[in-house]
């Protein structure tokens, strides 16, 4: 006769019951002596039937009072199937992270699966038995994940699955991190704390969508930044650090600061910004480096004008090479005749050496991925071994505005893609030179009701303005250059006078001393005639009286 559920129900009771009772005498009058070698052999015995392995990740390690890296990283892994499969979720926002991060709760389970292989994952915690309060909370209870697979996958779980669970963790979490902007705290400011950083969060709203440049330029430049960022290995099997220099160089205006904010966007990189003159010597320049992290952005802008580090290997030249370089770099070296003025209240020490070792030295490897920015508005005013492959790999240079640059803008501030007016700006973008920023300017609305086209007419005038500025300006030099050039002739003319005028009068000179040389000498030789035939007369009458 089968049994009904009461009759079930009360014998599973019974047995419970009755295994209770056991298990309380087992804790009462059982040697305690022999508790721990019957715990170990059941286990083996239990682990010999038992096919399953299992790995346990705390939360804190040892007597750390910082969260394990580990469980971290596979907290934030877990974080899609807890959302998808578990009943019980926690939410927490973590530090530095824009998003909130959910996860399973205590006691739930999901499932994972990798090359075929089902995997198991469980949080649990152990709370200890004891009535203090604790200060930490990790005294409080401990918890852990719990990671349960089959003993004949030992090999790939331990030797890959675990190493993609945190690889891909961290991933998780720099992607879902707050990048931030640092910049570097003077040396006499750092106090006990010995900050050399400070920082605020990175916001930039640049990308390379809305960056005003040419397209196929464009998509090179965001090639070769995606291609270094998935190049570890590669950089590994050369032999060379994981980091890359670019060199952005062009006249002000022409979106050298939006490019970087551009390429922190793309890879998601916070920016450390150096301000070399803030910076005591080599040395500080060193710990700086150090204390970057990985996935991240150095730059120094403006270099040519950050310090004196161009004229280190300035070759000797001759006159006229210096009289030719005094009138290109008039303008140029406004900002240096500036920095020679504050010569004397200059405490940086920092010399090229040490700008060389530092974006291409020992320790330049630290941290890993890694790239180093200069930004300079004179490129050849930089020493060549600053900028050489290898240290600055990538040379890009930013120019006035072109057509295609242009029509960005104009889809940015207009949501304009085409107008009859482009022929027009073509036009004059080829005739005149004008920066993106300038352009820009002209673009942007100043007024609620603007239209695209009063924009666009705005722009159109300033750039036939700028052109008429530019020939009057060009008219000005050439007529300076021709009125230089008729002084130097004019000059040199009267130059050429006066020492003909000084050849006149030294040829008559030396005629009118010759013509006394002349005189004296006939005198000479008609006093020394006649006192020779005065001494030949008065010898031969001598002679005639003595031989009388």
């Amino acid at each position: 006769m089968i049994p009904s559920m009461a009759e079930m129900m009360t014998q599973v009771g019974s047995a419970i019951a009755g295994l209770m009772v056991a298990y309380a005498m087992f804790q009462n009058y059982f040697p305690y002596e022999l508790r721990g070698p019957i715990r170990r052999y059941s286990q083996k015995l239990i682990n010999f039937f038992y096919p399953y392995i299992q790995i346990s990740f705390p939360e804190y390690h040892g007597d750390g009072f910082a969260r394990s890296n580990a469980f971290t990283a596979i907290e934030r892994y877990l974080n899609a199937n807890s959302t998808t499969q578990a009943k019980r979720l926690k939410a927490n926002v973590v530090r530095d992270s824009e998003a909130i991060v959910l996860t399973m709760a205590n006691h739930e389970e999901v499932t994972d699966e990798y090359q075929g292989i089902k995997l198991r994952w469980a949080s649990s915690e152990t709370t200890p038995n004891r009535q203090s309060i604790s200060f930490y909370p990790r005294e409080d209870e401990k918890r852990y994940f719990r990671l349960t697979f089959h003993r004949k996958h030992r090999d790939v779980i331990t030797t890959n699955y675990l190493k993609h669970v945190l690889n891909e963790g961290k991933a998780i979490t720099v992607k879902e991190r707050r990048r931030k902007l640092y910049t570097n705290n003077k040396s006499e400011g750092y106090g006990y704390r010995r900050s050399m950083w400070s920082h605020v969060l990175f916001e930039h709203p640049a990308t390379f969508d809305t960056l005003a440049m040419d397209p196929d330029k464009k998509l090179d430049i965001i090639n070769d930044l995606l291609n270094f960022s998935k190049s570890k290995d590669y950089y590994a099997k050369i032999g060379k650090a994981w980091k890359r220099g670019y060199l952005l160089y062009g006249p002000p205006g022409t979106g050298k600061s939006t490019m970087i904010a551009a390429m922190a966007n793309l890879l998601k990189y916070d920016i450390y910004d150096v301000e070399l003159t803030a910076v005591k010597d080599n040395t500080e320049l060193r710990k700086l480096l150090i204390d970057t992290s990985s996935k991240s952005i150095v730059v120094i802008e403006d270099i040519d004008c950050s310090l004196d580090l161009t004229g280190q290997r300035e070759k000797k030249k001759d006159k006229k090479e210096e009289e030719n370089d005094k009138k290109k770099d008039d303008e140029k070296d406004a900002v240096k005749e500036k920095m020679k003025k504050m010569e004397e209240n200059k405490t940086s020490q920092v010399t090229l050496s040490g700008l060389l070792n530092f974006i291409d030295g020992l320790w330049s490897a630290c941290a890993g991925e890694r790239i180093i920015v200069f930004t300079t508005n004179y490129v050849e005013k930089l020493d060549p071994a600053l900028i050489r492959r290898g240290r600055m790999d990538k040379h890009i240079e930013l120019a006035y505005c072109g057509f295609e640059a242009f029509k960005v803008l104009a889809k940015n501030y207009l949501d304009v893609d085409w107008h009859d007016l482009f022929g027009t700006i073509k036009r004059l973008l080829e005739e005149t030179k004008m920066t993106p920023a300038d352009v820009a300017e002209n673009l942007m609305p100043k007024l609620g009701g603007e239209d695209g086209e009063t924009c666009l007419m705005r722009l159109i005038k300033a750039l036939e303005e700028a052109k008429e500025e530019a020939r009057v300006k060009a008219e000005e030099e050439e007529k300076q250059k021709a009125e230089k050039l008729a002084n130097e002739e004019e000059e040199n003319k009267k130059e050429k006078e006066k020492q003909n005028e000084n050849l006149a009068n030294g040829v008559k000179e030396n005629g009118e001393v010759n013509e006394a040389k002349t005189e004296n000498l006939e005198n000479g030789v008609k006093e020394n005639g006649e006192v020779n035939t005065q001494n030949l007369e008065n010898g031969v009458k001598e002679n005639g009286v003595a031989t009388k």
